[in-house]
C-alpha cells in the first residue's frame, strides 16, 4: 500500500492528484500545516518536516514533482501521464514537471511565508510583493504554451499538467488568480474540471474528517 503524508492544498496535492488519476489504492495521512511546527512527531518519518512524503515499500520520496514522475512511470502504463523518450513531447513534459515547481511554485513560497506563516512582527510585505510579481512574470512562459495547446506537453493531459496546475492552485490560495492572463485562466479552469482533480479535493476532505483533523486550506491560514 502506498502511503502519502499530506497537508490540504499543499505541494503534496501533486502526488495526491496523480494517485487519483491513476486509480491507485493509497493510505492518505493528513497533517496540519506546517507539520514541522504543528505535528512534531512527523519528524520521525521525515526529518525535514516537509510534505509530501510518499512511502512505497522501501521507496521514500519527498519531492512532489519527482513523485508525480515516479508514479507515472512505475504505475501509469497506458494512462498517458508519462511521456516516453521517443515521443515528441518528452522534453516539454520533463520541462513542465520542473517548471511547475522550480519556476512557478518557489517564488510563491516566499509570498506565503512573509504574508501568513511568519509572526506579524517578522512579516515582509515588500518581499511578498516582489516575489508575487516574479511569479506573475514567469506565467508568460505558461501563457505561450497554453495559448496554443490544451495541455502543456504531448497534446494530452500528463504529469506535467499536474505539476504546473498545482502552482496555479497555490496562486489562488494567495489571491493572485485575478492577475492570470486569459489563456492561463482558461487552462486552469480546464484542469479543475478534471475528475482526478475533484477526486483529490474530495479525498483530502474525507481523510481529514476521518482522522479528526480540520483540513485548513492555505488560503485560510
Amino acid at each position: 500500500m502506498i502511503t502519502l503524508y499530506h497537508c490540504a492544498d499543499a505541494r503534496s496535492f501533486r502526488p495526491l492528484w496523480a494517485l487519483e488519476e491513476l486509480g491507485l489504492d493509497y493510505d492518505l495521512r493528513m497533517l496540519p500545516f506546517p507539520p514541522r511546527v504543528l505535528a512534531r512527531e512527523y519528524l520521525a518519518e521525515n526529518p525535514l518536516g516537509t510534505i509530501p512524503l510518499l512511502v512505497d515499500d522501501e521507496t521514500r520520496m519527498t519531492e512532489s514533482a519527482a513523485i508525480v514522475e515516479y508514479l507515472s512511470r512505475k504505475y501509469g502504463a497506458g494512462s498517458g501521464l508519462a511521456v516516453e523518450p521517443d515521443e515528441p513531447g518528452f522534453g516539454a513534459w520533463l520541462n513542465a514537471l520542473h517548471f511547475g515547481e522550480a519556476t512557478l511554485t518557489f517564488p510563491q513560497t516566499l509570498v506565503l511565508r512573509y504574508t501568513r506563516l511568519e509572526p506579524k512582527e517578522r512579516r515582509q510585505p515588500q518581499v511578498a510583493e516582489d516575489y508575487a510579481k516574479w511569479f506573475l512574470a514567469r506565467l508568460r512562459g505558461l501563457e505561450a504554451i497554453v495559448g496554443q495547446s490544451e495541455f502543456v506537453a504531448a497534446g494530452r493531459f500528463t504529469g506535467g499538467d499536474i505539476s504546473v496546475s498545482y502552482a496555479l492552485l497555490l496562486a489562488c490560495s494567495l489571491g493572485l488568480e485575478e492577475k492570470f492572463p486569459p489563456a492561463v485562466a482558461a487552462y486552469w479552469a480546464r484542469m479543475q474540471d478534471r475528475e482526478g482533480f475533484r477526486a483529490a479535493k474530495a479525498a483530502q476532505q474525507k481523510a481529514s474528517a476521518e482522522q479528526g483533523l480540520t483540513a485548513v486550506p492555505l488560503d485560510q491560514l
